[in-house]
């Protein structure tokens, strides 16, 4: 037997891979991993493809210093538009949007820190509306709350929590320092004493190795993650990282297989930049990932919903929720 199925067969009765045997992993070749993360994604997950759509409920001015992110106040890359915490109204009116296009699940992300306890009990109003007005699923992206912000929230009627945690503890200080790794770690603990599922990925193409992007999952999946969003880096003109090179597909493919392994019952879910990639993410479909965050993104540009949907069919998709 070899390395790839003996550890498709941990994969799939132990509930994942060791660290040393995914960094073995990678360096095998890709059509044999991809296929085989393929089928532990169809025995642990089924046809189910979990899709979610964003809105950038918060823009702009935000006083982190990720060095990804056009919103942050510190770079030149500011976007072209910033505004505070968007009305109920606006954000029901999305929600509908989405709802009515088969979307399942409806995050509100904020820029910032965090919200303030005034922006989270608006926030809360919005979500009892959308909950009563539509049957689409919340989740929110409110930054670093704590464990009584997020009961209000849960109470209000959201489900999940998305906290990113973007790389490894050992890289993360190269991507960001106003806030703290374990910061994010005590966001997602805490949301999850709340009642609430957890969303927790990150970014590849920063700089990291592949030893980081492995590390990201294995810590996710000792926080009890189930849902990990997979970005790739968009590198933005005024950014720190704005001259980094994209990820190819292959590369994508690669990572999106290794984290199959690593978690086999998660919604492996690809999120930015999907759509540098020349098949817009077909191929990652095809090597583990049955997840996806559709539409545009924050500030950039995504797919359409209506393509999504169609390439969920042709895949042999079906659209649902995939919670713990």
């Amino acid at each position: 037997m070899g390395m790839v199925e003996e550890l498709k067969q941990k994969a799939l009765q132990q509930g994942g891979i060791s660290r040393e045997e995914a960094l073995a992993l990678a360096e095998a070749p890709l059509e044999e991993l991809a296929e085989a993360a393929e089928e532990i994604r169809r025995k642990k997950c089924g046809k189910k493809f979990d899709i979610c759509t964003i809105v950038n409920g918060k823009c702009g001015r935000c006083s982190e210093d990720c060095k990804y992110c056009a919103q942050s106040a510190h770079y030149q890359a500011r976007c072209t538009e910033a505004y505070g915490l968007l009305p109920t109204e606006k954000l029901l009116e999305g929600a509908r949007h989405n709802a009515q296009q088969g979307v399942l699940r409806y995050s509100i992300v904020t820029s910032g820190r965090k919200l303030s306890d005034q922006e989270v009990d608006q926030a809360c109003e919005s979500i009892r509306v959308i909950c009563r007005e539509t049957g689409i699923q919340v989740c929110v992206s409110f930054g670093l709350l704590g464990e009584e912000q997020f009961h209000k929230i849960r109470r209000a009627g959201a489900s999940r929590v998305h906290c990113n945690l973007e790389s490894s503890a050992r890289f993360f200080p190269q991507v960001c320092t106003t806030h703290t790794y374990q910061e994010k770690i005590e966001t997602l603990k805490a949301a999850r004493r709340a009642g609430l599922s957890v969303c927790s990925g990150g970014i590849l193409g920063l700089g990291e190795t592949m030893e980081d992007r492995i590390d990201m999952v294995l810590t996710a999946r000792e926080l009890g993650v189930k849902s990990i969003p997979v970005n790739l880096l968009n590198p933005i003109p005024g950014t720190p990282y704005e001259n980094n090179q994209p990820l190819t597909s292959q590369e994508a493919r690669r990572c999106v297989a290794l984290f199959r392994f690593l978690i086999p019952e998660a919604a492996i879910r690809l999120a930015g930049g999907r759509g540098l990639l020349g098949d817009r993410g077909r191929g990652c479909f095809q090597s583990g990932a049955n997840a996806a965050i559709s539409g545009d993104m924050l500030t950039t540009a995504g797919i359409t919903v209506g393509t999504d949907m169609q390439m969920i069919e042709e895949l042999g998709f079906e659209a649902g929720l995939c919670d713990e």
